[in-house]
């Protein structure tokens, strides 16, 4: 009973965030510290010259948090390349960060910034993918609504209709084939209970700081941009991940082309949508992935592709088109990334609430943005850092307390024993 007591008390000790020192060479400063992570040498990307572009001013990220930017491992923390020792060199790309890992194991094999803030753009639709599809049923009729439709005039859609019926697979296809955002606001409001496309915006971030995929904000559930929105190249590659998991997911992202049934009640013919990722037909062994695009974000991209038996992601953010459009940068980099040895790594891919007993793994905060449309509601307010520490301390002193009696009873009955 006492040692079942004691167990009891020191895993109390270690979900509350008490820390273990690891080894460390003299003098160099803690792994994980503000001076660890500035410490580290940067090494420049290799970048292909792009043209210059029109955009909007580049959002304002959250300060840079330490802790975040080792998830994964120490290596990650930079905002230059990181390779394994001998690699080749990776593909010249216009793409301002990006990430390379195995699905499977999910080994990092290589990056570049890979855990700095970049916008989403459309990629984002597979944050909802990974959120959502095990919420839905993919027979189930729908009726699209006019706050399903409120996006953003000229912005991608795929056609649904006011008032028109379609099951909740084709909605999908109308998401992951052609990028619909009419589709992403309606799938956000399904899965987002009696808070409609708020609430699944709201899952949305739940689902990804579970994932570990800290730096993730989801403000819309298309990608669109909105004020606080964030990924990185690195979470990217988490959520991704867990698409690819998903055997529906990837018969969805492997599909050619699909039929939007007729609305006879409305007087509108059906149509046929094709897969916009020009991956899957053009790479062999392609499994798929996610095209996006916003004025802000620039060219995103996420693409999966299986060789040998392995099965490779690349993510890559804040593309321009020239001379590689971004899914052409996506295969270089893939590419790249077949040409490593399998033992290849940099860091790796956290796992599943693998990060949801450290204190220190909390999700940034972001100020709620003001002033968005009902289908881009910010995630939810988490609580602060204060109340987090003080609760693991009392659990922690009273856990110690518990083993310190516990001990004394035992010596007493020693002691009493003829």
């Amino acid at each position: 009973m006492t040692r079942l007591l004691a167990t009891t008390a020191t895993a109390v000790l270690l979900t509350t965030g008490t820390a273990v020192p690891a080894a460390v060479p003299a003098g160099a400063p803690p792994a994980g510290t503000a001076a660890h992570v500035a410490a580290a040498p940067t090494v420049p990307c290799p970048r292909a010259p792009a043209p210059k572009v029109s955009r909007p001013p580049r959002p304002s990220p959250p300060p840079a948090v330490p802790e975040e930017r080792v998830v994964g491992g120490d290596a990650l923390a930079t905002a230059g390349l990181v390779v394994p020792p001998g690699a080749p060199a990776p593909p010249k790309i216009t793409a301002t960060s990006w990430l390379v890992a195995d699905l499977d194991t999910g080994q990092v094999l290589g990056g570049c910034g890979p855990h700095e803030y970049g916008t989403p753009a459309s990629v984002q639709k597979l944050l909802l993918a990974a959120t959502m599809l095990p919420r839905l049923d993919p027979k189930q009729v729908v009726t699209v609504t006019a706050e399903d439709m409120d996006i953003e005039p000229g912005s991608s859609a795929v056609g649904l209709v006011e008032g028109g019926r379609y099951t909740v697979e084709t909605v999908w296809l109308g998401l992951l084939l052609n990028s619909g955002n009419e589709a992403a606001n309606l799938l956000a409001r399904l899965g987002g209970g009696a808070d409609g496309a708020a609430g699944g915006v709201r899952a949305m971030n739940e689902y990804a700081h579970r994932l570990g995929a800290l730096q993730t904000h989801a403000v819309t559930p298309s990608g669109l941009d909105g004020p606080g929105q964030f990924t990185s190249a690195y979470d990217l590659a988490l959520i991704a991940r867990v698409c690819f998991a998903d055997p529906t997911f990837r018969r969805y992202a492997l599909t050619e082309r699909a039929q939007i049934p007729a609305q006879p009640a409305l007087r509108t013919k059906g149509f046929q949508i094709q897969n916009e990722n020009q991956l899957i037909y053009r790479y062999p062994g392609a499994l798929g992935g996610k095209t996006g695009f916003t004025d802000l974000a620039r060219h995103t991209y996420v693409g999966a592709a299986e060789r040998d038996g392995r099965r490779l992601v690349a993510t890559l953010l804040g593309a321009e088109p020239r001379p590689l459009r971004g899914w052409e940068q996506g295969a270089a980099l893939l590419d790249w990334g077949f040409s490593l040895p399998r033992s290849a790594s940099v860091g790796r891919l956290v796992e599943p609430d693998e990060l949801s007993a450290s204190p220190t793994v909390e999700p940034t905060p972001l100020p709620a943005p003001a002033g968005n449309r009902p289908a881009a509601a910010s995630g939810p307010a988490g609580d602060g850092w204060p109340s987090y520490w003080s609760v693991g301390a009392v659990v922690a002193a009273a856990a110690v307390l518990l083993l310190a009696g516990l001990l004394w009873a035992r010596r007493s009955a020693r002691r009493r024993r003829p």
